[in-house]
């Protein structure tokens, strides 16, 4: 695919990890289309990634990481989405409850967490709640106190790769409040038939109950730093746009194609050009904006989480754009089974959904930019 020079450059000495995560997307784009068949969780290759040492170098150095760059989260997760986007998203979440509940853990707890994620184990977020819908990270479930802690009795919503989890971030409301928690899986803990997804599939993405869960004083959270730029947060953009790449690569092939003897490329006619040079380009911009958003995270400017959420929003409306004109370039082969740009296509919508949403971000980016005036001066605007 066409590539331009960013300006927002991976540091020398992750440069290894680029290397690593490359070799491991060439593992991952084999099995996208049986996985995607199967709908299983592709477990063998989330365990590869760990063994890789890539989930551990993530971790703060005080906690025997390396501290990885926000940039190199960018680009690991870019790849990963272009070669199986279930497994970046999976991943994405699994590396970023486990460095959040390393970063908002008391002592303890987070050494425990850290310590636990070296030789494998896996982390989920169990965030949504029924009807909680964007509002994920403000619980509506109420927790009655016992000694040591809370008792949790409920159900999490869309909680990807839980079949795996061994360690959970889960949102409760504390005397109102809300309030976060490491849990470990254990018996009080069951899981419904799952209710499959039509993209994204080998996410396993599911209900988890909760009967009579412990949630510990001893892990519950504390806030995070002021300059903390959660891993999901900034790396959601970089799903989509992982996807939108696999898109245009796809377009591309299928506008070369040859479909006879005689047959013109439909690369050559004027309207897929057109098409496809506004695609690209809008591509290029989503990119450039979650690159900006690393940046400003590695900075850790306290301005990186509202531009995640401008990253987002452009990078999946993005996504969908660029797998519905491979769709359109590709015409009917490509809505059979065995084309790639059906399953793009479906795994594009996914990003859309995922809280934030497009319209709750949508709504919420119109108001920064409508205020009247904006506190700090327009530097909050930039």
């Amino acid at each position: 695919m066409l590539t331009r020079p960013s300006p927002v450059i991976v540091p020398d000495h992750e440069s290894r990890w680029i290397d690593t995560a490359a070799r491991l997307a060439e593992q991952l784009a084999a099995t996208v289309a049986a996985d995607d068949d199967s709908g299983e969780l592709p477990i063998g290759h989330l365990r590869a990634i760990g063994a890789s040492g890539l989930d551990t170098a993530f971790l703060p150095v005080e906690f025997g990481g390396e501290g990885l760059s926000y940039a190199t989260l960018a680009s690991v997760v870019r790849m990963f989405a272009t070669a199986h986007p279930a497994v970046a998203a999976v991943w994405l979440m699994h590396i970023g409850a486990a460095h959040g509940l390393v970063t908002m853990s008391p002592a303890p707890a987070a050494a425990y967490f850290a310590e636990r994620l070296r030789p494998g184990d896996r982390f989920a977020n169990a965030l949504s709640e029924p009807a909680g819908g964007n509002h994920f990270l403000a619980s509506q479930q109420d927790v009655e106190a016992v000694d040591g802690g809370w008792l949790l009795n409920g159900r999490k919503l869309f909680v990807s790769g839980v079949e795996a989890a061994d360690h959970l971030l889960l949102n409760v409301r504390v005397d109102g409040a809300p309030a976060f928690f490491g849990v470990d899986r254990d018996a009080t803990m069951s899981l419904p038939p799952i209710d499959q997804t039509m993209g994204m599939r080998a996410t396993r993405s599911r209900t988890i109950l909760f009967d009579g869960t412990i949630l510990e004083r001893s892990r519950l959270c504390g806030p995070p730093p002021a300059d903390y730029a959660n891993l999901i947060t900034v790396g959601f953009a970089s799903l989509s746009i992982g996807i939108a790449e696999s898109a245009i690569d796809a377009l591309v092939a299928s506008a070369n194609a040859k479909k006879g003897p005689a047959a013109e490329r439909l690369a050559d006619a004027s309207w897929v050009k057109s098409e496809t040079a506004m695609v690209w380009v809008e591509l290029r911009a989503a990119r450039l904006v979650a690159e900006q958003t690393a940046w400003l995270a590695d900075r850790r400017d306290p301005q990186a989480m509202a531009a995640a959420t401008e990253a987002k929003m452009l990078a999946n409306e993005v996504a969908k754009k660029a797998a519905a004109l491979a769709l359109k370039v590709g015409g009917g082969g490509a809505y059979l089974a065995r084309s790639p740009i059906q399953r793009i296509f479906r795994d594009a919508q996914a990003g859309a959904l995922m809280a934030y949403s497009v319209p709750f971000s949508q709504e919420i980016v119109g108001g920064w930019v409508l205020a009247p005036s904006v506190p700090g001066g327009d530097g909050d605007r930039a």
